[in-house]
Order: structure tokens, then C-alpha cells, then sequence
């Protein structure tokens, strides 16, 4: 069950963690709150990184005493279902093909060497699932330590603590979707760049992860945006889905004081969610700088 979920957490931070577009907020600030039209108290929206070595990590008072003014929890999707786990096995899976049959027979044994060497798993135990699950497995490896913390993990449990309902932005389902509208060979071309520049790769985290804890938005979209990962995908990764969460984020804090926490990268921009609500009349302010 846990690798599970940091297979789950990895795939999250695929999409999340990405920023593009101008209009960035130029406050330094992860933690925001929404006041506005039809809202009898203010609802707040916390930009998380899904997976950050435990050193790292860290939740402020303001954070804490702003979760605990709402009365639920809103996750891009809802981590308390029990049937994630289970879910997310089945969503991995190929259904004809594996991995190799996207590869040379070159490319599968470079493949599979980097994996021995770098990952410490061997490529036949991917054989059969979708690109993007062994791409998040590598991702989690960018990591410079062994353990790992998810902000969505623990609010999880502040809700349990505190007796909060947690709901999810979206389905399970309508994550995979998202990758499941990327063609195979354009992950496979990710997961190969990837495995040639890993050492990079794991400096790159490790700006990104600075940038997070000094809040800086401006700074970790100008490190993420130029990345070619991205490149004809903008819309389906983030504007998409950032324009779909609107109108259930709405909902939610008409109803009551509602506690959001979405990928950093959901955030800024001229089509990020703080954007996006402000078009609709609400003010959106920093609380945590």
C-alpha cells in the first residue's frame, strides 16, 4: 500500500509541480485567502509540493489555524478513498503492449541498465505499465534522501484529526486521463532524456524544492516553464483542468469555509487558479509571506 501511494504521489508531481504562462502573483506566498461574493467567511487555497524530503518540509501556524477555520478538505483528488489503492494498480496497467514494444531493442537495454543502476528496480517490473508510472518512479529518485513527506498526506490526516470531510477536485480517473491524452512515444521520449540527464535532473529538483520553501512562485515557474517536457501539453497538464476546478471550488465555499491544496504549479499565471478566481469577482490574498 505505501509504494503504492508514492507511485500515486510521484504521478501527481508529473503535473502539479509544473508552471507556465506571465501574470505570475508577486507575493511570496503558498498560502492564500479567498474572500468574495456569496462567501459567509473566507475559504483558502495552499499551493503544495508532492513529495519533499522530511528536512524540508515544514507548516506554519498560519497554515495550521487556516485549515483549521475550514470546515473540509479540497485535494485535486480525494486521497481518503479507500479504493485508490486498488484503483490506481488497475488505472497503471497497459492494456495491450508493454514498454518494450515502445522501444529499440538499444533503448530498452539502456533503459533497463539505468534503472538496475540509478533506480535500484529492475525495467521488467514496468514491463506492462503505462509510461508515465515508471517516468513518476524516476521522479521520486530526484529526490536526495530516502524518506519523503506529502503535504496532501498530511492534511489528510488533520482532517481525519479534526473530523473534516475530504473531497477531490476531480477523479482518480480523470487524472490518468490527463496522461492517458499524451502519446506513448512522447513519454518514452521523457523517460529516455530523463534517464541521460538524471544527474541534472536531480539538481533542477533541488532549485525547485529552494524555490517552494522561500514560497517564490515567480522563481519556480521561471525554473519549470522552460522545460520541454511540457511543450504542447500546456492545456491539458494545467489550463484545462485549473478551469474545471472553478465552478467546484465555487460550490464548495458557498456552501462553507472550504481549505484547498492543489500542486504549487496550479497557482500562478494568467490562467492559474488565483487568476481564474479573481476573474469571477473574489479577492485572492497572501496570508503567509
Amino acid at each position: 500500500m505505501k509504494k503504492l501511494n508514492a507511485i500515486l504521489i510521484g504521478i501527481f508531481t508529473l503535473c502539479g509541480n509544473l508552471v507556465f504562462g506571465q501574470q505570475l502573483p508577486a507575493e511570496k506566498s503558498l498560502l492564500w485567502e479567498i474572500t468574495g461574493p456569496g462567501l459567509s467567511a473566507p475559504s483558502y487555497l495552499y499551493g503544495t509540493i508532492h513529495m519533499i524530503c522530511p528536512a524540508d518540509y515544514s507548516m506554519s501556524e498560519t497554515i495550521k489555524n487556516s485549515f483549521a477555520k475550514s470546515k473540509t478538505l479540497f485535494l485535486e483528488i480525494d486521497m481518503d478513498d479507500p479504493s485508490m489503492n486498488m484503483k490506481t494498480l488497475q488505472l497503471s496497467m497497459m492494456k495491450t503492449g508493454s514498454l518494450k514494444d515502445l522501444m529499440t531493442d538499444k533503448e530498452y537495454t539502456e533503459l533497463e541498465k539505468f534503472m538496475k543502476d540509478s533506480i535500484g528496480m529492475p525495467l521488467m517490473m514496468f514491463n506492462k505499465m503505462k509510461p508515465f508510472t515508471l517516468l513518476s518512479i524516476m521522479y521520486m529518485k530526484v529526490l536526495p534522501c530516502t524518506g519523503v513527506e506529502s503535504y496532501e498526506q498530511n492534511f489528510v490526516e488533520m482532517a481525519k484529526a479534526q473530523k473534516k470531510e475530504v473531497y477531490g477536485l476531480e477523479k482518480l480517473e480523470d487524472q490518468f486521463a490527463v496522461f492517458d491524452k499524451i502519446p506513448d512515444s512522447a513519454e518514452i521520449k521523457m523517460i529516455l532524456e530523463m534517464s541521460r540527464n538524471f544527474s541534472e535532473q536531480k539538481k533542477e529538483f533541488s532549485k525547485m524544492t529552494e524555490s517552494y520553501k522561500a514560497k517564490d512562485l515567480d522563481a519556480l515557474g521561471n525554473a519549470i516553464s522552460s522545460s520541454p517536457d511540457i511543450a504542447g501539453f500546456e492545456d491539458i497538464l494545467l489550463v484545462d483542468r485549473n478551469r474545471n476546478w472553478i465552478s467546484i471550488m465555487e460550490k464548495a465555499m458557498k456552501k462553507e469555509p472550504t481549505f484547498f491544496a492543489v500542486g504549487a504549479g496550479h497557482l500562478p499565471g494568467k490562467e492559474g487558479v488565483i487568476e481564474l478566481l479573481r476573474k469571477e469577482g473574489y479577492t485572492v490574498r497572501a496570508i503567509d509571506k
